[in-house]
């Protein structure tokens, strides 16, 4: 490293320092304390009391502490991205976050089951056609198989048009023997590592590159890519166990076979079966940047007024217009931190990720705080323990909820407490461990008198190598083959599919 890269990294630590000097002097409860998401800022003073007894808006959030700071070296430009943000057009409608609101509402109940994928970090690259087809196509063939399985409807939701920004758990990382800035995602900076400024420009270009995609998706759709009156390539030649090929070739006959069946009876007329319903979604981590795209917007026709709905409302409620659905993840969830004040006020149905630093009694508070008027579906709490753990957290976590008399969405995360570092120091997961997490939380659920009411994956269409295990057999010393995530190990698509297949195999009787 030469005199200038070393001032410049110098520099920047400097600024992360300088950045947590107003520290709260309250402790956060239950959070790790793990590198930035123990970092947290008060930009306009002290914490204050409780949320559930402040007013809300927007930017409401700039009162209290925040986890995941970004520090830009030039405000002004800054500011200049923010004014262009607030002038753009939505990127998604009002009408379209409340029909995704109140199919959720039909998950918490058990008469739906959710679907949510896509890349770990979205790269502004993966805007171009073949990617979003890809994911477009898995994720309707992994729900097709789901619908069979579950027999009941699927909500897709996609990680996609949107998951730019990745929380770190340390400022720097090394690379190639070198110590730059960590990547935060295209938002922020660039991958390689001279491109590891934070660029203020690249927050506008995340509205473009998420408002392309999604214009793609609404062509695609519209122009019938998930009509299911076309042939399915479900290529299951990877499968090389001959029982467990039987077995999923007995799966799709069997769908294939329904839909040449209501073709032929004539059930499809009403064209449900040319379309689907496909939502965006991504972790709400720059919150400068949600702010933004958050408008007053009126309530559309398919509106569901809370029981508890104010007299003299004016008909109108804050829409974050960048995304369908945006959850909070596990270190970002401070019940007094800016996320979740940013969160409490916005009409959209939201995530919270549920780690094992997450005690029930906590969970409980903050279900209260974001979901006070207690609308069934609202809030989806995506569980994400690892193998090892979920036996001991999740049954205490559903106990904890019940008692509250909140109805959410139960949603399982079997990646991110499964990622592990093999001896070459490659991150990957072990296909054996997701399925696992998912089998244990399929059957506590059950023994609790609740229901999974969906799975949250990280997965691509691309044939990639970066998980290990599955019907293909991919082994540690395949993981070279064709690694390409810039961030967290992903799912391939036969992967993805093939869990598809074995979570519907529970819901029809068969051990997963």
């Amino acid at each position: 490293m030469d005199d200038e890269d070393q001032g410049r990294l110098e520099q920047y630590l400097r600024r992360f320092q300088n950045a947590t000097m107003a520290v709260s002097t309250q402790p956060l409860p239950s959070q790790n304390g793990k590198g930035v998401a123990a970092t947290t800022t008060v930009p306009n003073g002290p914490a204050t009391t409780p949320a559930s007894q402040n007013p809300w808006s927007p930017s409401s959030w700039k009162t209290k502490p925040i986890a995941q700071a970004v520090i830009y070296d030039n405000r002004e430009a800054v500011q200049r991205s923010l004014t262009k943000l607030q002038r753009l057009p939505p990127i998604v409608t009002p009408t379209e976050i409340v029909k995704l609101k109140n199919s959720l509402r039909d998950v918490a109940l058990g008469r739906a089951f959710l679907l949510q994928g896509g890349d770990c970090a979205e790269l502004f690259d993966y805007c171009e056609e073949n990617a979003i087809d890809s994911k477009i196509k898995l994720l309707l063939q992994m729900s097709l198989v789901l619908i069979w399985g579950a027999n009941k409807p699927v909500v897709r939701i996609a990680r996609m048009a949107g998951q730019f920004a990745k929380p770190r758990s340390s400022p720097t990382e090394v690379v190639n023997g070198k110590t730059v800035p960590s990547f935060r995602g295209d938002i922020l900076n660039g991958y390689q590592p001279d491109e590891r400024d934070i660029d203020p420009a690249r927050l506008v270009s995340a509205y473009f590159h998420s408002a392309t995609t999604l214009n793609y998706v609404r062509a695609q759709l519209a122009s019938g890519i998930a009509d299911l009156h076309k042939p399915l390539d479900w290529e299951l030649g990877h499968v090389r166990d001959p029982e467990l090929q039987s077995r999923y070739q007995r799966i799709v006959a069997s769908i294939t076979d329904s839909l040449r069946f209501m073709r032929t009876v004539g059930a499809d007329t009403a064209g449900q079966l040319q379309t689907v319903d496909l939502y965006t979604s991504h972790e709400g981590l720059l919150l400068e940047y949600e702010q933004s795209l958050t408008r007053r917007l009126r309530h559309p026709s398919n509106y569901r007024a809370a029981p508890s709905q104010e007299a003299g409302d004016d008909g109108k409620g804050w829409y974050n217009t960048s995304a369908h659905f945006l959850w909070i993840g596990d270190r970002t969830r401070q019940l007094d931190g800016a996320h979740v004040e940013y969160f409490r006020g916005l009409e959209n149905p939201i995530g919270i990720k549920v780690g094992p630093s997450m005690d029930g009694d906590e969970l409980v508070r903050l279900l209260d705080i974001v979901n006070p008027k207690r609308e069934v579906g609202k809030v989806t709490l995506i569980t994400r323990y690892g193998e090892r753990k979920v036996e001991g957290m999740l049954a205490a976590h559903i106990e904890a909820v019940k008692g509250s008399g909140h109805v959410v969405v139960w949603q399982c995360d079997p990646m991110h407490g499964n990622t592990i570092t093999t001896a070459l120091g490659i991150k990957t997961r072990y296909f054996a461990s997701i399925l696992s997490e998912v089998s244990s939380a399929l059957r506590i659920h059950q023994e609790h008198g609740s229901f999974l009411g969906g799975v949250h994956l990280e997965l691509t269409g691309d044939a990639v190598t970066e998980c290990v295990g599955g019907s293909e057999g991919l082994v540690e010393e395949d993981l070279s083959l064709n690694y390409t995530t810039f961030c967290d190990p992903r799912l391939n698509e036969k992967q993805a599919l093939e869990l598809a297949f074995l979570v519907a195999g529970h819901y029809r009787g068969e051990a997963v």
